[in-house]
Parts: structure tokens; C-alpha cells; sequence
């Protein structure tokens, strides 16, 4: 026969203590993919466009091999496709709009002829 013995309650156990407490993460950093003009925008466009068309095209003649021009495209677009056209907006906007930010509410704002960005 065996007694039945009643059993303490166990603590959960707990989580050790961090030796250094990291500081809180900083906000992500703005990414430009802006190009100084409009004309050298669309001219990567095209670089990038026809580095893509290219490699598929030249497949049959060339074979796989010319498929390594593709990521070259990548270059010229400064990553995808879709970051390439992010960078054509921001190219139109520059110096049209302005971010500004006061008691945690950003709005959009022109800017006045002082405050333009060279370059």
C-alpha cells in the first residue's frame, strides 16, 4: 500500500536576470533611392529593363549563361523593380514636399523657397 503524501506547491521556475539591458531599437533608417534627376532615373530604368529582357531574349542563342545579366539589374535598379519606381516618386517629389514632424504627428508640408535641399 502506498500513502499518499499531499505535495508542496512548485514555483514556476523563474527567468534569470539580463546582465546588460539593451537600449530600446533606434527607428529604421529612411532608405533613398532617389537619383539626382529625372532623365538619369529613367535611364537606369532603361539599363535595368533592358538588362532583364536581354537575359531572357538571348537564352536560346547564348543558353543559361545569359541569365547572369539578370542580377546586373539589380544594380541599376537599385534593388528590385519595385524599389526603382519608389525611387522614381521620391526623384518627382524632391523639393516639392516635406516631411514635418511636431508632438508625434507628421504631416506633409511645402517647403518655403530658404528651406529647399540642393542636389
Amino acid at each position: 500500500m502506498s500513502i499518499l503524501m499531499p505535495q508542496k506547491p512548485q514555483k514556476p521556475p523563474q527567468s534569470p536576470k539580463p546582465l546588460v539591458t539593451a537600449p530600446p531599437p533606434a527607428a529604421p533608417a529612411e532608405r533613398d533611392f532617389a537619383s539626382r534627376s529625372v532623365p538619369r532615373h529613367l535611364a537606369r530604368g532603361a539599363v535595368g529593363l533592358g538588362l532583364i529582357v536581354g537575359s531572357i531574349a538571348l537564352v536560346p542563342t547564348v543558353g543559361v549563361v545569359a541569365l547572369l545579366a539578370a542580377p546586373l539589374s539589380l544594380i541599376a535598379f537599385r534593388g528590385c523593380p519595385t524599389c526603382w519606381m519608389v525611387g522614381l516618386v521620391q526623384t518627382v517629389s524632391r523639393n516639392r514636399l516635406q516631411r514635418s514632424c511636431e508632438d508625434g504627428v507628421c504631416t506633409l508640408v511645402r517647403p518655403g523657397p530658404e528651406d529647399k535641399i540642393q542636389g
